[in-house]
């Protein structure tokens, strides 16, 4: 299936996929550690297999972020992981490198779930969603929107009723560790190095590095 939104270099995309069938692609923690762990060591030119470093006894899964990589094939500025599905904000930074990461990336974790759960077929949804963040107004608005992903399991109407709880909400986010707010916020956990310093990045824009963490600016960037 040719994809309706072309990559280029330079530029800024939303990519997510879930589950088939809405199932579940996360367990527990060990799952979460396992796949950030390839958001870090995968995204690079050279091939990495990660079962292979971990069975032969070479390390465990925190000593993946101790490896050095090669060429990046994305600058990743902002994830956020669910119990089925996950959401990027990437920038194409070579040629082809979106597509590369995220197929590497699929096909990984799915190998890795698969021989855990003994199950077989497809894990994810084909072909990964994508879009073009063309503006500060709807970058502004995916980066919201990313990070808020996990207020649905604080509280699961707050698309529709809005965020009626910000204090509770908030702390929950806050709280929340499979995605970047908490690298926004500086927190030390190893995943940091998946995009380390993300804030000092030459990659993130202005506008969203000046942002404050407040979940109410959150909110209106969500609303536009």
């Amino acid at each position: 299936m040719e994809r309706k939104i072309k990559f280029l270099p330079g530029e800024y995309y939303h990519v997510f996929s879930r589950g088939v069938e809405k199932r579940k692609v996360f367990l527990d923690k060990k799952d979460y550690e396992r796949f950030f762990a390839l958001l870090y060591i995968l995204n690079q030119e050279e091939h990495f297999h990660v079962s292979n470093f971990l069975n032969k006894g070479q390390g465990n899964i925190l000593d993946l972020y101790k490896q050095e990589r090669g060429e990046l094939l994305v600058s990743i500025l902002a994830y956020s992981l669910m119990p089925n599905h996950f959401h990027l904000v990437v920038q194409e930074t070579r040629e082809g490198g979106i597509s590369k990461f995220l197929g590497k990336l699929l096909t990984a974790h799915s190998m890795y779930f698969n021989t855990r759960y003994e199950r077989s077929g497809s894990l994810f949804v084909h072909p990964f969603r994508s879009e073009h963040i063309n503006n500060e107004a709807y970058f502004l608005y995916i980066f919201a929107y990313v990070h808020l992903n996990c207020v649905e399991l604080f509280d699961k109407k707050w698309r529709e009723d809005g965020i009626e709880d910000f204090k509770g909400a908030q702390k929950f986010l806050k709280n929340y560790r499979y995605s970047s707010y908490q690298d926004f916020g500086k927190v030390d956990k190893e995943e940091s190095r998946i995009e380390a310093q993300i804030l000092d990045s030459k990659n993130l824009p202005e506008f969203v590095s000046r942002a404050t963490l407040d979940i109410r600016e959150y909110d209106k960037w969500y609303k536009g």
